[in-house]
């Protein structure tokens, strides 16, 4: 019988610690090579490690919770196998159990005679949250009361002028004889008039009947929650991941201040800073002091970006992708950034810092800033510009179901060359950004609006967004920063511009 011992890894460029955030085995277990040992949490990301033996589990050298050095042992497994070699048990995500039980106290367990869903697991967690904004709406935190009844919950669809960036997939369905795969779940109150009964569908979210009903149960609009199935229907794995984010918001205003009796030193709450927010405060503190920065903003009527949206909703092609203005602002920043080279490059300070020199990147790894329980993350899209406007959206929606699944890897987060971050779908009009290390430029996406605005001297409704841009001065004047800023906006206000 040999002992082997598996040492931490590095998963990344440079790493040099990880702390272990849980472990998938326990001692007695039997793994395969490939089997997912434990999670790791890096300095960039939450880290799955795979065994590179097989065998069984003998010990775990380090608790969770405990940072360590690239190269120390954690695990030790025996290469003799006791009984039938098995899989290593591997825990299902938050808020669902391995063996089924009843769904209860608002926890989430799944049914045992229910196929899985070949949706992917997803968070907004952020353990990996959603992209900025792609998580629970702000008035969607607290759980809506259960209402006892037989039948669905026909939840009312938000009305109001707002429209915010990160909205719901919508997939057309089946309109066939046959029954779809998901049922449509009501978003209004009134029932679509005959003439309107295609539109209506279209406009429906679809979710297995199953998934309708721990939704209803959990207070869940599934309107809220961004869909990852195969054909565009919100999946279990879906809530779950949704739930896991909404149960860290919940008002807590409550109870957080505690017995005011007790002295006020015994009523701090401490939170060590670790892992990526630790490493992403540093580079914001680096950013912030060594490149400086300058802003612009700039309102844009991005009425026509809306319309040229909900074509490409109920076009074939895109049928079941998630589909947002988002796509068409990283579209604008591609084309935008082409027209303006700079705005895509790097400040190198050459070694002993007397000379420095601007490096122009004649590619782009478009990032999209992603904020998770542990920290804000940017992912990035290797070689945005070779993208069509359907593989951007593809990447677009992979990405953030990465991220919220938290299983963004290292090597998604590195080489980005100009990042978007879309706050507008927390209902922000605009913000002045930190520029991403080693980037030169950043765009803040507002929410759009409906506003009174001046067309050819009348005063009608359009909707209006607002766009940030921070800039690192030393590469990207005020005339650059200008005129980059108005050829994004140009795109928003009429995106036939990219046909050219």
């Amino acid at each position: 019988m040999t002992l082997n011992k598996f040492n931490l890894p590095d998963v990344g460029e440079g790493l040099t610690e990880a702390e272990i955030v849980s472990w998938k085995v326990k001692p007695g277990d039997t793994v395969a090579i490939n089997d997912v040992l434990c999670e790791i949490e890096t300095a960039k990301s939450l880290v799955e490690l795979p065994s590179p033996f097989a065998g069984t589990v003998t010990e775990l050298l380090v608790p969770e919770g405990v940072t360590i050095d690239v190269g120390t042992a954690i695990i030790s497994v025996s290469d003799d196998v006791s009984g039938d070699p098995t899989p290593a048990d591997v825990p299902l995500p938050p808020l669902q159990e391995a063996e089924p039980e009843p769904l209860m106290h608002g926890k989430l367990h799944p049914h045992p005679h229910e196929p899985a869903s070949h949706g992917d697991a997803a968070a907004g967690g952020p353990a990996g949250g959603p992209l900025v904004g792609s998580g629970p709406k702000a008035d969607a935190v607290k759980p809506r009361p259960r209402k006892a009844s037989a039948r669905p919950v026909v939840q009312p669809v938000e009305s109001g002028g707002t429209a915010p960036l990160a909205e719901p997939a919508i997939s057309t369905g089946s309109i066939s004889g046959r029954a779809p795969l998901a049922e449509p779940v009501e978003t209004g109150q009134d029932k679509p008039t005959l003439g309107g009964a295609i539109t209506g569908l279209m406009n429906k979210v679809l979710a297995k009947p199953p998934v309708r009903k721990i939704a209803r149960d959990l207070g869940i609009d599934l309107a809220d929650v961004v869909p990852t199935g195969a054909r565009g229907e919100v999946t279990r794995e879906d809530l779950v991941s949704y739930q896991a984010q909404r149960d860290a918001e919940l008002d807590k205003a409550d109870t957080f201040w505690g017995k005011s009796g007790r002295p006020q030193d015994q009523r701090i709450e401490r939170i060590p800073v670790k892992g990526v927010r630790k490493a992403t405060a540093k580079a914001m503190v680096d950013s912030a002091f060594s490149a400086p920065h300058v802003s612009i903003f700039v309102d844009v009527d991005a009425s026509r970006t809306m319309e040229f949206v909900k074509r490409l909703k109920a076009s074939r092609d895109f049928e079941g992708i998630k589909v947002s203005p988002l796509l068409i602002l990283a579209k604008a920043v591609i084309w935008a950034a082409a027209r303006n080279p700079s705005v895509n490059a790097t400040w190198v300070d050459n070694p002993g810092g007397d000379s420095a020199e601007i490096q122009v990147k004649h590619f782009m790894n478009l990032g999209i800033a992603a904020a998770t329980p542990r920290g804000l993350m940017v992912p990035n899209i290797k070689n945005a510009q070779d993208l069509s406007l359907k593989e951007l959206a593809l990447a677009l929606n992979d990405l953030a179901t990465t991220a919220r699944a938290g299983k963004t890897q290292p090597a998604q987060m590195q080489g980005g060359t100009l990042t978007i971050t879309n706050i507008g779908a927390l209902g922000i009009d605009t913000g002045t950004p930190i520029i991403n290390p080693g980037e030169v430029a950043i765009v803040a996406f507002g929410t759009i609006k409906q506003k009174p605005w001046v067309l050819d001297g009348e005063v009608i409704p359009r909707w209006i967004t607002t766009l940030g841009g921070s800039f690192d001065h030393r590469v990207v004047d005020g005339d650059l920063s200008a005129r980059f800023m108005a050829d994004v906006a140009a795109i928003l206000e009429e995106p036939a511009l990219l046909l050219d």
